[in-house]
């Protein structure tokens, strides 16, 4: 199987080392080819060769601002007829950041999603419903091609239309899912209002979930609603899209896949390359991308790099749970808060339902934080002393962590919008 090579999987360090640096003069060559690549290395006097893998960080870093300013073609490595695919954002906040597929880069990024999915034990027999959006996105094309690599039956239904979703549950008795946290949350909401057990009436085993960051209390929370495996799934469009990292069965950290990616972590402020096991920003070059090759990219995403080896015995490096982007943070009262430092609190708390929201607003000059949180309907309509206690404790344990002292609403399951695809969970209205 061209997918699964578990001598590439366990690759000794040195020798996947050499492998790297060989990816690396042959990307930094292609790269070259394109006006973008070309311009900037003519500029800052680059050769592009390297004789040793620290010599990467002589090569300046590349931004999404870069792949908005090269739009559309000023980044592609190779003449236009040998592209096959494209892939992008939405662009709502400017021009589209375009990303070109040869039809190599098309198979390679479906054998390392196979790769990642049989690693958890997704086989031939399997009935993978896809939930997640297809189209510029990568999320639900990354997952299907490689699905059905495996042979696996792939129901390409995309994201929402949750009633549906649910027959197709029941009637096609699906065995492994991709959605986003925040989605599969409310199927669970949803199927209880069906009278409908989301751990006995489905035959579920395993979800594979991705395309927002979550807290483990989240996931935990999830397989305990569902009794099934949740496994966390890292990707970006601008590296292929998902299939980059992934959990392996003991879930302690995400596989990044070495022998196509070149992995540094950084401060974000300064750049300064950051050791083994220190938070910071994670940069990646791609080592087998023909058509649109990227350099040191900054991918935005908070993580580390987990020290150790993995009782796996794969020897690619794991990195941790996505904390979040540098620009998902948001600043109340000049402290930095992730949102995903908030759900970890929340989803420790029993008597907490599926849904949050995080609402920020400005009054008389002031930075006001709210979060409504649904609660369990037997705590809702429960004994009010005991509501107003859990509300207290909740405010104190989101204080302990984020070190302001926020407003907590507690409201009925099923008050707050559903997500049916990535969840809306910050409302920032002093920027309105």
């Amino acid at each position: 199987m061209e997918y699964w090579d578990g001598k590439k999987e366990r690759i000794e360090r040195e020798k996947l080392e050499q492998l790297q640096l060989e990816l690396l003069n042959r990307t930094l060559k292609s790269a070259y080819n394109s006006p973008f690549y070309k311009k900037r290395f003519k500029k800052l006097g680059l050769k592009p060769e390297i004789k040793d893998i620290s010599e990467i960080q002589k090569f300046p870093f590349t931004t999404k601002d870069d792949l908005r300013e090269s739009y559309p073609f000023g980044m592609v490595a190779t003449d236009i007829g040998n592209l096959v695919r494209m892939h992008g954002s939405s662009g709502t906040t400017g021009k589209s950041t375009l990303v070109f597929h040869t039809r190599k880069d098309i198979e390679n990024w479906a054998n390392l999603v196979a790769r990642c999915l049989y690693m958890i034990g997704v086989r031939e027999t399997d009935i993978f419903q896809n939930m997640m959006s297809y189209g510029l996105f990568t999320g639900g094309l990354g997952l299907h091609y490689g699905a059905e690599k495996i042979g696996t039956l792939v129901i390409p239904i995309g994201s929402g239309n949750t009633k549906k979703q649910i027959e197709f549950l029941l009637d096609l008795k699906t065995t492994v899912l991709h959605i986003t946290p925040s989605y599969l949350l409310y199927i669970a909401y949803m199927a209880e209002q069906m009278n409908l057990s989301p751990s006995d009436d489905f035959n579920i085993k395993i979800a594979i979930v991705g395309a927002e960051p979550h807290s483990e209390g989240l996931r935990k929370k999830l397989e305990n609603i569902f009794k099934i495996n949740v496994y966390n799934c890292y990707g970006l469009s601008e590296m292929n899209g998902p299939g980059v990292a992934f959990e392996c069965p003991y879930q302690k950290g995400l596989h990044i896949w070495e022998d196509h990616y070149f992995v540094e972590i950084i401060d974000p402020e300064t750049g300064e390359l950051l050791p083994d096991g220190k938070e910071g920003e994670l940069v990646l070059t791609t080592l087998q991308r023909e058509g649109m090759p990227l350099i040191r990219y900054r991918t935005r995403d908070i993580t580390k790099i987990i020290k150790g080896k993995c009782p796996c015995g794969r020897t690619h490096r794991r990195i941790a749970r996505v904390k979040g982007r540098t620009d998902d943070m948001f600043i109340v009262k000049g402290v930095n808060i992730f949102p995903s430092q908030i759900e970890t609190v929340l989803m420790d708390v029993p008597e907490v339902d599926k849904n949050y929201q995080i609402i920020i607003e400005r009054e008389k000059g002031l930075d006001i934080l709210k979060i409504q949180v649904e609660v369990k309907k037997s705590t809702f309509t429960g004994d009010i002393v005991q509501l107003r206690n859990l509300q207290e404790r909740i405010k104190e344990n989101l204080k302990d962590v984020i070190l302001i002292n926020p407003i907590v609403e507690l409201v009925e399951p099923g008050t707050l919008p559903p997500s049916t695809g990535k969840a809306k969970r910050v409302i920032d209205k002093r920027k309105v």
